[in-house]
């Protein structure tokens, strides 16, 4: 949420509050290939998604988005300085549940000043929600930077423990833990979820740093995925092998005086790999979700090996404020993979992506804004590995086109 929230108080000593944002977004760019995959929507790791249907159209086409997402909570007032708290969001995109069966917020909390706070329930990762807001939305970059890489995003079975402030270096230190058991159907591969979350702040410095481990979840390349399974079926436990991933992730922002914001992040990605299997035979086969596999391929006695891969990706921005108004800039870069894998799936690959934007602040809640903004592919082939498409984000697919540019318009609302 961009700007002061005009959250609505209601009830005895206002322990009900109802608060959340509104987003419309259009832009239009080149070099889009639309419907030119041979398997549309299919999952990138897959080998039948990666050919391209000769001749497909590339053109200047239209994109567009709308978000919608309340929240809805309630804070109550214990004995000796407790609070007790619970929160409920949910976020619509496009008119439909963002990612279905799962909350953005679900959860009861106890707080207290000197003990700190402890929450249980769904609620979004730090590695992707930080990253997502302030860092990514202040430069333009929010899609593109909080949703790529190897991190998850959406919780489910999790509990949470935020230190009180520490004084620390003359400054603010916070700590923070938190776990997650995923779907506990799975009885052999069981999932699980570890994020270590330090924020220190001194004057107009903030650092933000994070670290997520995880095993047996979801494969991906997704920074926003819900941390579950390693499939969305437990009875596929018998059939897979486990797999790992994670990241190391730190961002700053300093403000150098009442007009100049500068900020950047850096974050190592590593993944497992898993290999490919059919989970449940038919017409069509089911697979399981697999990650950098050697199609084709097999490694001690195994088809269709996971190879192991880690990159790193960077991203810098500056923001400069003129009353109401604001401008930014952002630039990001999603680097190669160094992986042992035979066969090539966008390991060496590269991707950057810059914006430039202006925003103005009508008050009491809402923005316009305006943007321009390109990318430019390393070479032409399946995207970097820490992108989750080869097409995520611009509209441009690398596998046809090497550069595109867009330019858009949107609005946001923050009640």
């Amino acid at each position: 949420m961009s700007t002061a929230s005009q959250a609505i108080e209601f009830g005895p000593d206002n322990m009900f509050f109802v608060t959340g944002f509104a987003k419309a977004e259009i832009q239009r760019g080149n070099n889009q290939c639309i419907d030119c995959q041979w398997e549309a929507n299919e999952d990138k790791q897959r080998q039948w998604a990666d050919a391209v249907i000769p001749g497909a159209p590339i053109t200047t086409a239209n994109r567009h988005v709308t978000l919608v997402q309340p929240y809805f909570g309630v804070k109550i007032n214990l004995p000796e300085g407790f609070k007790l708290t619970g929160m409920l969001s949910q976020r619509w995109r496009d008119g439909s549940v963002d990612i279905p069966g799962y909350y953005y917020e679900a959860n009861i909390g106890l707080s207290h000043e000197e003990y700190g706070a402890l929450k249980v329930g769904s609620m979004p990762t730090r590695g992707w929600s930080v990253a997502d807001y302030p860092y990514g939305t202040n430069v333009g970059l929010s899609f593109p930077w909080a949703q790529s890489g190897a991190g998850y995003g959406l919780l489910k079975n999790a509990i949470r423990y935020t230190s009180r402030l520490l004084d620390v270096a003359d400054g603010d230190l916070t700590l923070e833990a938190t776990y997650s058991f995923g779907n506990t159907a799975f009885k052999i591969n069981k999932p699980s979820f570890l994020e270590l979350y330090a924020q220190f702040h001194r004057g107009d410095l903030v650092i933000d740093a994070m670290l997520q481990d995880s095993r047996n979840g979801t494969p991906s390349a997704w920074g926003q995925s819900p941390f579950s399974g390693l499939t969305y079926d437990p009875a596929d436990d018998d059939k897979l092998g486990g797999s790992s991933q994670g990241i190391l992730m730190a961002m700053a922002r300093y403000q150098v005086d009442s007009k100049i914001e500068i900020s950047g992040g850096i974050r190592r990605n590593w993944w497992s790999g898993a290999y490919a299997v059919i989970t449940k035979p038919g017409l069509p086969s089911q697979w399981n979700s697999m990650f950098n596999v050697d199609w084709g391929g097999a490694r001690n006695g195994v088809p269709n090996p996971g190879y192991s891969a880690a990159s790193v990706d960077v991203m810098l921005g500056l923001r400069y404020r003129m009353g109401k108004w604001t401008a930014s800039t952002g630039v990001m870069n999603l680097g190669k993979a160094s992986t042992s894998n035979p066969s090539e799936r966008g390991q060496s690959n590269t991707e950057t992506i810059g914006d430039i934007g202006l925003q103005y602040d009508f008050g009491n809640g809402l923005l316009v804004y305006g943007f321009v903004g390109g990318v430019i592919y390393g070479q032409y082939g399946l995207s970097p590995m820490s992108n989750p498409s080869n097409s995520g984000y611009t509209g441009v697919d690398s596998r046809v086109s090497s550069r595109g540019n867009w330019v858009g318009l949107g609005t946001t609302y923050t009640f």
